[in-house]
This record gives C-alpha cells, sequence and structure tokens, in this order.
C-alpha cells in the first residue's frame, strides 16, 4: 500500500514539474502566463491596460481600435490574433492583424478574412456571421471573436452570448465532441478488435483530418500563455484531460493510445500491412528510444534559453491540415506514414516530443 501511494506521489510530482516547466516556457516566449502580462523586470505584477491601448484616433478622423486587451482571452492556435481594425465614417475601413504566433501557413489562409467586413457600417458588420476558413478554425476564430470585441468596442455596447453561441456549435465541432468523448469513454469498457479500428479511423477522419484539433506544444504553451477559451475548445480540453489526467488513474498513455490522430493513422498502416514488418533488434529499439529523449532535452533547453520555439510549427501533428501545412511536414508526415507500413507507430516510439512530454508527466519509463 505504501509503495502504491509513494508512486501516485510521485508521479503527481512529475505532473506538477511538467506544468511548472511548461508555464515557464509560455513566460519566455510570451511575456504571459494565463493571459496576465509579466513585466520584464524583476517584478511578475500584471501590467495594467489603459483607454489609449485600445482606442486611438488619426488626423483625418479615422479611429483605430486595437484588441490586444479586448481580446487578450480570444486565442488562435499559437495564441492570440490581436488586430487593428479601422473606422471611418461609421464604416470598417481595413482591418489589419498585428503580431502573433500562429502558424504562418495556417495564419495566410485564415487572414483572408480580413477584408469581410470592408466597407460596412458597425450596425451592419456586427450582424454579420462570417464562417471560418477550412484548413485554419483555430486562427480563423480568433480573428473572428478580435472583430467582434473590437466591434462592440467601437458600438459602445456588448452583447452577451448564450452558452450555445460560446460553444460555437457548428456541425465540425458537434461531430468532433461526439468523437473525442467517445475515445475517451468507450475504449474503458469495449476491447474488442472492430470497435478499435472503427474508433481509429474515427480519430483519424474526423479528429484529424476535418476538425484539424490534437494536442502539440504551440497549442499547450499558447494555453498556458494566454488562458483557455473553455466553450471553443472543448475537444482539446478532453484531449489534455485524457493526457494529463487519466494516467492519475492507471491509464497511462491513453491519449497516445486511443485519441490521438497521428497515433491512430500509424496504426491502421500497421494493420495493413501486417505481414511485413521490419524486424528490429532490441539494441536499435533503445538507441532510436535514446535518441528521442536527447531531441526532447534538447529542444526544452532551447526553448528554456528563448533561443528558438520555431521547431514547434514543424510537429507532425499539422500535416492533418493539408490546405494549410507546410511542404516541409507534409513530406514529413508522408515520410512517418510510410515508415507506419513496416515499423509499428514509429514517430510516436522514435521522435514525437509531445508524447515524451506526456511520459515525463506521468513518472513513466520514456
Amino acid at each position: 500500500m505504501i509503495n502504491i501511494k509513494n508512486k501516485k506521489m510521485a508521479q503527481v510530482l512529475s505532473l506538477f514539474a511538467c506544468f511548472i516547466i511548461m508555464g515557464t516556457l509560455a513566460v519566455v516566449r510570451d511575456r504571459r502566463l494565463f493571459g496576465m502580462q509579466m513585466r520584464s523586470q524583476a517584478s511578475n505584477v500584471v501590467q495594467c491596460s489603459t483607454v489609449a491601448d485600445t482606442l486611438q484616433r488619426l488626423p483625418d478622423g479615422t479611429l483605430v481600435i486595437r484588441t490586444v486587451q479586448l481580446g487578450k482571452n480570444i486565442t488562435g492556435y499559437g495564441g492570440p490574433v490581436p488586430l487593428k481594425i479601422y473606422v471611418k465614417d461609421k464604416k470598417v475601413a481595413k482591418i489589419v492583424a498585428e503580431k502573433n504566433h500562429e502558424t504562418p501557413e495556417f495564419f495566410h489562409e485564415a487572414s483572408r478574412l480580413l477584408a469581410a467586413w470592408n466597407g460596412k457600417t458597425i450596425a451592419e458588420a456586427q450582424q454579420m456571421k462570417v464562417d471560418a476558413v477550412s484548413g485554419a478554425t483555430f486562427s480563423s476564430k480568433a480573428i473572428i471573436g478580435n472583430v467582434e470585441q473590437g466591434l462592440a468596442f467601437a458600438a459602445k455596447s456588448t452583447c452577451e452570448k448564450s452558452i450555445w453561441e460560446k460553444m460555437d456549435l457548428d456541425i465540425k465541432t458537434a461531430f468532433g465532441l461526439i468523437v473525442v468523448l467517445m475515445a475517451a469513454i468507450l475504449p474503458l469498457f469495449i476491447h474488442q478488435k472492430n470497435y478499435r479500428t472503427l474508433q481509429l479511423v474515427l480519430n483519424v477522419a474526423v479528429l484529424g483530418f476535418w476538425c484539424g484539433t490534437f494536442i502539440s506544444y504551440a497549442l499547450m504553451v499558447g494555453y498556458l500563455a494566454n488562458g483557455v477559451n473553455v466553450w471553443a475548445s472543448l475537444i482539446p480540453i478532453m484531449m489534455l484531460v485524457t493526457a494529463f489526467i487519466y494516467p492519475l488513474f492507471g491509464k497511462k498513455n491513453y491519449y497516445c493510445t486511443n485519441i490521438c490522430p497521428c497515433g491512430s493513422l500509424q496504426e491502421l498502416a500497421g494493420k495493413i500491412n501486417k505481414r511485413h514488418h521490419w524486424r528490429m533488434s532490441t539494441e536499435v529499439a533503445q538507441a532510436l528510444s535514446r535518441f528521442r529523449e536527447i531531441l526532447w532535452a534538447v529542444l526544452l533547453m532551447l526553448m528554456l534559453l528563448d533561443v528558438t520555439f520555431k521547431w514547434m510549427d514543424y510537429e507532425v501533428f499539422s500535416a492533418f491540415i493539408i490546405q494549410s501545412a507546410s511542404w516541409s511536414v507534409l513530406v514529413l508526415g508522408i515520410v512517418f506514414l510510410l515508415l507506419s507500413f513496416f515499423v509499428p507507430r514509429p514517430y510516436c516510439r522514435f521522435l514525437c516530443p509531445t508524447g515524451t512530454l506526456f511520459k515525463v508527466a506521468q513518472n513513466s519509463k520514456l
């Protein structure tokens, strides 16, 4: 009994240590923690905003509304997506994006939305229903949310949304939520091979290719830096629960094994080619596993030293969003998919930094 309690305590401490590490990365990259701006000096006092930070008036009478503070809790995939909304003669003249941490390829697609409100009066713009760009859903919704906040500020009025509006439950989000709940619950009770194959297919098709939703370093650092819009992030929140909370109750590697679209696609590829798997010696497998540990440690050190966070744009998960993924990520995704026909889950076992973090948090053997 004492041994079990000691293991549980070690697991909790490991999870807490990973939380501290990821929180530190958020502060190093964005100078923010849960949306609170941290001073770069020795003090961690939250910086206060003023009306001047939000509203400016140009010499020609144009109003410039900055959503840095208005939309600080509205996040895309990598964090806030602040905008400048130019209003002239009570009409939207243009909308310009400010600096953000979105993946450039995804944000380029989403930025096509910026012209949607041009020429509309404030009232007309507030009534518009603008759909997210396929392939850049998180960035699109962040843009739309920032525009809504900016327009509400311009009109000097706010409108409290219903719970259903906050959830933004379009058909894609609804199906994604159903699939992630199935994956989070049903494998605990159903162990049939046919059901597992069905769940893997749903993970790949719905969570991966349709919703483009998965856990990555960019997602986690973004959430810790900027906070989480719970209603708009139900699917990734459920994924995070299975990745970090389930292991506390004996379900280690649950997310990687039962939910992750990338892991699911690799396993399906392996099922197709059961008879021709490459034989790998124990020594080679151990060497590749050691490489993954070293890679994770190096990447972590580079981030803590604020040398680079750019590598997060190249995690293979974003290859599911084919319309927006960079060619290098697509090539990497294809390479590991082909390897999966011959080597069981090669990316998961020998490279994945996100999966390595999960194992550290679970106090598991890497």
